[in-house]
């Protein structure tokens, strides 16, 4: 065979081989497009939860376990998080949420609650009523504190950690070791007297109230107090924690003024990682139940359309004598 005719068969073959090659890198192609349209055209993505016939799947973990195996807060850290807590984690939320539970008729939002379910309206909706009422004056001191203590600690952290140019210890404020001990000797919260007395005394320049200190009812609010009692019970004190007690120790000093249930909840939810923004749902999670028993109290044992204030409560101060013809 002439060596022309070797080089075109073989011209062939590789000819076949590169169409071959073509074709299945298409169809790997296509395959991908496919997959990925059909991704594209889910309107929700969720790492939650996964629903299967017959099986459900929270952040990992078959329901039908983890309803035989974990608590209620730990079931609350797992959905917020995505991970399981430790024990002491788990303890101190378990905590946390039964110290949101109930203050009684003084609060707006169980006020407004039994006041709705008054009227005749469902559960429902006077529940909701009682949550709506949560506000910047309500409830609001838990998000004021966290912000303030998490703003506080990341700025002496950056301030006293170069990081070499980089970010590997960027995690170190709410990351802890397997064991998830809390300690004193966190060495982003080296200064806390120092920023303690520096953000008292430029809330004072403002004439302003440090959140999550001193309480309309209580000259030292019990939940608080008891908190942080625990806490330190556990060794369960991080930065944003040992920054509150200091806060607290010179405002005591200063003024009689403890900390309360927003600023101890704050700082041991910062200490775990929550945002503001899951501080303040951790709340209403813990005081959903004290408005049900409200709600349900004032429907079984109160007179129905009970009204805010008597008539001779009222002063009119509108005019009296307008007319249309003016």
């Amino acid at each position: 065979m002439k060596i022309e005719e070797k080089l075109s068969k073989i011209n062939n073959k590789n000819n076949i081989k590169t169409n071959n090659i073509k074709t299945n890198i298409k169809t790997i192609n296509e395959t991908i497009n496919e997959t990925d349209n059909e991704t594209d055209n889910h309107r929700i993505r969720t790492s939650i939860t996964n629903i299967q016939p017959n099986k459900i799947i929270t952040r990992g973990y078959p329901q039908e376990e983890l309803i035989d195996n974990i608590s209620f807060s730990e079931m609350v850290y797992l959905l917020l998080k995505g991970e399981l807590p430790s024990f002491k984690e788990a303890k101190i939320l378990n905590h946390i949420l039964i110290s949101f539970c109930d203050h009684g008729v003084t609060p707006p939002s169980t006020q407004t609650s039994r006041l709705i379910a008054s009227s005749g309206s469902p559960l429902n909706v006077s529940l909701a009523g009682g949550l709506l009422s949560f506000g910047k004056n309500h409830a609001g001191a838990i998000e004021d504190s966290m912000e303030l203590f998490q703003e506080l600690i990341k700025s002496d952290f950056n301030n006293h950690n170069n990081f070499n140019n980089n970010n590997n210890h960027n995690n170190d404020i709410n990351n802890y070791d397997d064991n998830h001990s809390h300690n004193n000797n966190s060495k982003c919260n080296r200064n806390v007297d120092i920023i303690a007395n520096g953000i008292i005394n430029e809330y004072k320049l403002k004439n302003k109230k440090i959140p999550g200190f001193g309480h309309r009812y209580h000259n030292k609010d019990p939940r608080g107090a008891k908190l942080m009692e625990l806490a330190k019970k556990e060794n369960f004190i991080g930065p944003h924690s040992e920054l509150a007690l200091a806060i607290e120790e010179v405002l005591f000093k200063e003024k009689g003024i403890n900390i309360n249930v927003d600023g101890a909840s704050g700082a041991l939810l910062s200490d775990m990682g929550f945002s503001s923004n899951e501080g303040f749902g951790i709340f209403m999670i813990g005081r959903i139940p004290g408005i049900i028993a409200h709600v349900t109290e004032e429907v079984n044992d109160e007179e129905e359309f009970r009204k805010f204030c008597d008539i001779d409560d009222i002063s009119y101060c509108g005019d009296l004598n307008k007319s249309l013809d003016d």
